[in-house]
């Protein structure tokens, strides 16, 4: 990935944390479409990626990034020949994969996703210093479950799967089983900087792990993988991202054992030659993620 493009990334998913960037002129933005498979697509704009099943039965759209471009998207999804979202799904309650939802909401799509993503979207939400209000009832995920659910659709059988979460306490991966497609949410980003545990939204190093353990066992070579940030991706990829977090793990593991402070074990910069590179996610926030994950 060049400067250019890693910056742009980067800045997309910070608007998960940052007021500021929430908040930003949203009129530049381009939502840019691949079309993946035969009825399925990706769109990448300023926030999670978002996938798009289409077809002669329903469109289903994967996340819809912030509110201000949501027609934007509605122009995109046409674009690809398809009719208006009719049902919409949440990876996981973050605010750039969900603030489209009270505009698709009212415009007549039913919501889906796993319980807690409506258990966080209805409630105030603190995190840190933010606090991120509930959203309004249209907003709101209309059907929920708590393992998973099918849709049968466009020639295809369309799963969404709740793993144990890991980045959140909600979150989803859909599965296209005939096209080989997975929409991985937040639980896989492929941009610089580390992986994003969400401790305060019941995020969870190990249930990452444990997630993207049966992801990799149940996909092929061939799968088309969608990161919640970044470009397409694939299997040895995201291998090779499990594996770096394992390591990132085991380090953090043996400081914690040696009784060493969270400050005193970000200070020997255990992930010194992992050359990660700058991102949202810092190697300091992947130590402590990692450590509250330990003492949870």
């Amino acid at each position: 990935m060049n400067r250019l493009a890693a910056i742009s990334f980067a800045a997309a998913a910070l608007a998960v944390a940052s007021p500021t960037i929430a908040q930003r002129n949203f009129d530049d933005v381009e939502i840019k479409t691949e079309e993946i498979a035969p009825g399925v697509a990706v769109l990448f704009g300023a926030g999670g990626n978002m996938g798009v099943s289409f077809g002669e039965d329903a469109t289903v759209l994967i996340d819809d990034q912030f509110a201000p471009l949501s027609s934007k998207i509605e122009a995109a999804v046409s674009d690809l020949g398809a009719t208006p979202a009719k049902y919409v799904v949440n990876t996981h309650w973050h605010g750039d994969h969900t603030g489209g939802n009270e505009h698709f909401g009212k415009t007549g799509a039913t919501i889906f996703a796993h319980d807690n993503v409506r258990v966080r979207m209805s409630t105030e939400q603190q995190r840190g210093t933010r606090t991120t209000p509930a959203s309004p009832k249209e907003a709101l995920p209309v059907v929920t479950y708590g393992q998973g659910m099918r849709f049968h659709l466009n020639g295809d059988t369309i799963n969404l799967m709740f793993l144990g979460g890991g980045h959140t306490d909600g979150d989803s991966v859909v599965v296209w089983e005939d096209k080989n497609v997975i929409h991985m949410g937040d639980l896989y980003f492929k941009i610089p900087g580390y992986p994003f545990i969400d401790v305060a939204s019941g995020g969870n190093v190990y249930a990452a792990m444990q997630s993207l353990d049966v992801v990799i066992a149940m996909i092929d070579d061939n799968t088309k993988v969608i990161p919640g940030h970044g470009p397409m991706s694939n299997k040895s990829e995201l291998v090779a991202y499990r594996e770096m977090m394992g390591e990132a793990v085991k380090r953090v593991e043996a400081l914690h054992a040696q009784g060493m402070s969270v400050e005193d074990a970000k200070a020997s910069k255990p992930f010194a030659d992992f050359a990660r590179g700058e991102g949202f996610i810092s190697a300091d926030s992947f130590v402590t993620a990692i450590w509250n994950s330990i003492e949870a």
